[in-house]
């Protein structure tokens, strides 16, 4: 298994900002024994590498979403004519579904953060992203504006320009409002703004105060075409064709991009396939800037000769790819430290420049066969403690002479002398100790440290922003002296695993001596009511003692005001019950769980998610209890649960106080049926099941016989082809995006608005997120509607809760956001949702 921590990782031949340079990292596979550290790249990849120091050119994509991508284009720039390609997702995506797992909101946004970097690894872009929160589908891009700080979010696009230096700017949707994502158009009207703005002396002084400079894009062009089509704003249509083949690889841009594409696989991406290495043609408009006719580069110098005494660079760096030796890459090495000297006396401050030099270096590193690692024992280290790291070096060529000088740590602004002679295909390594600094804030995504505002994610840090994720928790640069020159080699420490074979190693985590976890995500409480909150403490250290409290807002009472705990051992629990009691009223709270451990104050849950396609990340956000204060009734005991692509709703029913059971296709027998007061059927069961058709007869029949079956929504895109319900519904992509949408009762007497909680629309205040989506469009006249809702503008939508009697039971089909709303605590959620299994009891 692999752990790690969130920081910048980028594809091959990416290269960084100069202030995120030292950020980054070379990770390297290793094998057993310091001896036999990771083999170099081959050949074609190096020289590669030394055909993207060449091209100075750098294009930004800017659009909503992670899957919002061109990734055809960006492989096709990045690979193929070895432009600095990056993508600006203006999201993380956090407000989206997932059909691989239960992970919604910051989890999910933490994942889809990782499947771009994983897509980008595959296409050789880079990754950047705003601040703006994905708070879930818009149809109105002046909803979005209204709901994303729209001057930060200008601020940010700004900020990206003015580190990665663009010479265009491409927008994947057009400005002009259409049918599609209120995000999208919202992306393409605030990069507009952001071109204008980016150039602008007077515009975000406080960038330029951090050191930034103005910079200007040629021009800003819309990808017509793709996902929305439509006019090109009347202006001239630029084609390229971005097929072809990648010189490493041989593969097609478009496998490449199809790969790439696949990433996505909690939007069910997974079997994105290509198509072959033919022509691929990519439409552009001009937007704003200078026209062009045949090539959206044309007019950008893309030389070194773009650079006050550069030329020199470009005529020798043609010499070196021209002389390049597959079989011998050092030998382009003394020229190389000539470009080293050339680049070094460069004056003046371009980021471009700056990275170059980095780049450089690598590439130097490359032709040397020069490979580092920094190994540590174990990969989560808690504040204060000693950081033992080992250092390995080895280089293949004997050609120049290489000397390893020191290792620095520039956090703790100190440094290791190593001083020693790399012979060929000899290794060396050093031990030494630091001390992880007592104020190094445990690991969590930056973006996810302080709780957000309405629309968008609190950074207090600026240079964060933009990033993918976090910087190094203890940075290392390892410095060599090659043929007299100084290179050096950004490191991080790492934790070789088990399987070492294939690369797999845990970045250098920074965990609390103890971590917390709340007995449960909700709890529910009656007016006045007290119960018991339980918080499992588990030990990262032995020999652990400290005290616990919880944190309660006003009106909430909690006793005993603290618990001293002591833990042993290293992994050993223990559970500390508190009393919470409720407000006479009803009211919803935040409870937080605090442990003082060394008169340090930590609130650290630890959330592990595992997927195949990405690596293993740690979470650490605050540990927190949703407390719902509310007047609710239930009926019935037993309730079957059959999840769908994941979801947290039979958690909630538990807590409501049923007794829940996970349910298989081959459960749905009479046999096993009769046993429940009702079924509920998880989000999108019908899309990502294959064992539900043969048994829904028996399903159906639990229904007539007296049972209730509750199904939340599927998507139509991908619905199946026979049917979810005894009588016939059809599903389509309605939805009601405006959280407090006014809902019209249509069948006020229905016992799902009367038994046994009377609901009122005060039970629709604090909705989070979207009323409801994919309600079906049409039904049968057995189906009674009970709620009309709309978003501005449109007409009433009646199908966000069919109710259907069958037989002796109930058939509820819903596209109303429960698996949101319960998770998230809303009350009225709870008793509407209790009416619903309390059908026919």
């Amino acid at each position: 298994m692999r752990k790690k921590i969130l920081f910048p990782i980028m594809g091959r031949g990416a290269k960084l900002p100069a202030r995120l340079a030292a950020a980054s990292v070379c990770v390297l596979t290793c094998f057993s024994g310091f001896a036999q550290i990771a083999e170099p790249p081959p050949s074609s990849a190096i020289l590669q590498d030394i055909r993207g120091f060449r091209e100075m050119g750098s294009v930004l994509l800017v659009a909503a979403h992670p899957d919002d991508e061109n990734s055809q284009l960006i492989a096709y720039l990045a690979r193929g004519r070895n432009y600095r390609m990056a993508y600006l997702s203006l999201t993380r995506g956090d407000g989206g579904q997932n059909v691989l797992g239960p992970e919604f909101g910051d989890e999910l946004g933490v994942i889809r953060t990782e499947e771009l970097l994983a897509a980008r690894r595959v296409d050789g872009g880079r990754q950047f992203f705003s601040r703006a929160l994905d708070f879930g589908f818009s149809k109105d891009y002046l909803e979005t504006l209204k709901i994303w700080d729209r001057q930060q979010v200008v601020a940010d696009i700004v900020r990206v320009i003015r580190e990665f230096r663009p010479d265009v700017l491409i927008n994947r949707f057009s400005t002009q409002p259409g049918n599609t994502h209120g995000h999208h158009t919202a992306s393409a009207v605030l990069d507009l703004e952001a071109f204008k703005l980016a150039g602008d002396p007077n515009a975000f002084p406080d960038q330029l105060k951090e050191g930034l400079t103005p910079w200007q894009p040629k021009r800003i062009l819309w990808n017509a075409g793709g996902f929305q089509q439509g006019g090109a704003n009347g202006g001239k249509i630029i084609r390229i064709n971005t097929g072809g083949n990648d010189p490493v690889t041989g593969e097609s841009f478009t496998d490449i991009a199809g790969r790439s594409r696949s990433m996505h696989k909690t939007q069910g991406f997974g079997n994105f396939g290509g198509g072959g290495g033919g022509p691929r043609y990519e439409s552009f408009a001009l937007l704003d800037g200078a026209p062009a006719t045949n090539d959206i580069m044309e007019g950008v110098d893309d030389t070194w000769n773009r650079v006050t005494g550069g030329a020199e660079i470009g005529t020798q760096i043609d010499a070196v790819i021209a002389q390049f030796n597959p079989q011998d890459p050092a030998s382009s090495v003394p020229v190389l430290l000539q470009i080293k000297k050339i680049l070094a006396a460069i004056a003046g401050s371009d980021p471009v420049v700056d990275e170059k030099r980095g780049q450089l270096d690598r590439i130097i590193q490359e032709c040397l066969g020069l490979t580092v690692e920094t190994t540590i024992p174990q990969s989560e280290v808690v504040p204060g403690e000693p950081l033992k790291m080992q250092f390995a070096a080895t280089v293949r060529s004997g050609v120049v002479p290489v000397r390893w000088v020191a290792a620095r740590f520039p956090s703790i602004k100190e440094k290791y002398s190593i001083g020693a002679d790399l012979s060929a295909y000899q290794s060396v390594s050093r031990d030494t100790q630091e001390t992880l600094p007592a104020d190094t804030p445990v690991s969590q995504p930056y973006w996810l440290r302080d709780e957000p505002d309405r629309g968008m994610f609190r950074v207090a840090d600026p240079q964060l922003i933009g990033r993918p994720e976090n910087p190094p928790a203890f940075p290392v640069e390892q410095v060599f002296e090659v043929g007299g020159q100084t290179v050096i080699v950004p490191d991080q420490p790492v934790q070789n695993t088990a399987d070492r074979a294939k690369g797999e190693t845990r970045n250098l985590s920074v965990i609390p001596p103890v971590s917390l976890k709340l007995g449960a995500e909700v709890s529910l409480f009656a007016p006045g009511a007290a119960r018991p909150v339980e918080v499992e403490v588990t030990a990262n250290r032995p020999g652990t003692s400290g005290t616990l409290r919880l944190d309660a807002p006003a009106g909430w009472t909690v006793t005993p005001a603290s618990q001293p705990f002591h833990l042993g051992n290293s992994g050993e629990q223990v559970k500390l019950t508190f009393t919470v009691t409720a407000p006479a009223q009803p009211a919803t709270a935040g409870i937080t769980a605090e442990a003082r451990v060394g008169g340090r104050r930590y609130d650290n849950e630890r959330v592990v998610i595992n997927y195949p396609h990405i690596p293993l990340l740690l979470l650490q956000p605050t540990a927190r209890l949703k407390a719902a204060c509310l007047n609710l009734a239930t009926r019935g005991h037993n309730v079957g649960y059959l999840p769908g692509a994941g979801d947290s709703v039979a958690d909630c029913l538990d807590d409501m106080g049923y007794k829940v059971t996970t349910l298989t296709g081959a459960d749905l027998t009479p046999e096993q049926l009769g046993q429940f007061d009702a079924v509920v059927i998880g989000v999108r069961a019908f899309n990502v099941r294959t064992d539900l058709v043969s048994h829904l007869p028996a399903l159906f029949g639990y229904v007539e016989a007296g049972g209730t079956v509750v199904a939340q929504y599927n998507r139509p895109a991908n619905s199946p082809n026979f049917k979810v319900a005894p009588y016939d519904l059809h599903l389509s992509s309605d939805r009601v995006t405006d959280a407090a949408a006014t809902m019209t009762f249509l069948a006020p007497e229905n016992p799902v608005l009367n038994t046994p909680n009377k609901i009122t629309e005060a039970d629709f205040d604090g909705w989070i997120q979207e009323r409801g989506i994919y309600f079906p469009d049409e039904w049968d006249s057995h189906f009674t509607p009970i709620f009309a809702c709309n978003d501005a503008g449109e007409s009433p939508l009646k199908g966000s809760l069919l109710v259907a009697q069958y037989g002796k039971g109930y058939y509820v089909y819903t596209g109303l956001d429960f698996f949101r709303e319960l998770p998230g605590g809303v009350p009225g959620a709870y008793r509407l949702f209790a009416n619903l299994v309390s059908l026919g009891k």
